[in-house]
């Protein structure tokens, strides 16, 4: 996961937040048409925001979960190994 695709996508986000809202209030409409296109668009992009928040939580999710299955799987290799030498000593074998 790259930090700088998040920092596009909230750059486009903002961009297009910010584009939206002057097209809305540069539009010859009535103070409550304006004030309501403003209340939409900024429910879409309310939406947009959770939804790619919602997708980058979902992507650190599993990032976490795969290098966290990489470390249990360590973690089992390395007790395996101290058991299999424990077990050596005790045998009086020749532990290298």
């Amino acid at each position: 996961m790259k930090d700088s695709t998040g920092k596009v996508i909230a750059g486009f986000l903002i961009g297009a937040a910010v584009g939206a809202v002057a097209g809305i209030l540069l539009a010859p409409d009535k103070g409550s048409v304006t004030r309501k296109k403003i209340a939409d668009k900024a429910s879409e992009t309310g939406e947009a925001v959770k939804d790619t928040i919602s997708e980058k939580f979902d992507d650190l999710k599993e990032y976490v979960a795969s290098k966290f299955d990489k470390v249990k799987n360590k973690m089992d290799e390395f007790e395996e190994t101290v058991r299999d030498t424990e077990t050596a000593t005790t045998e009086g074998e020749q532990v290298s």
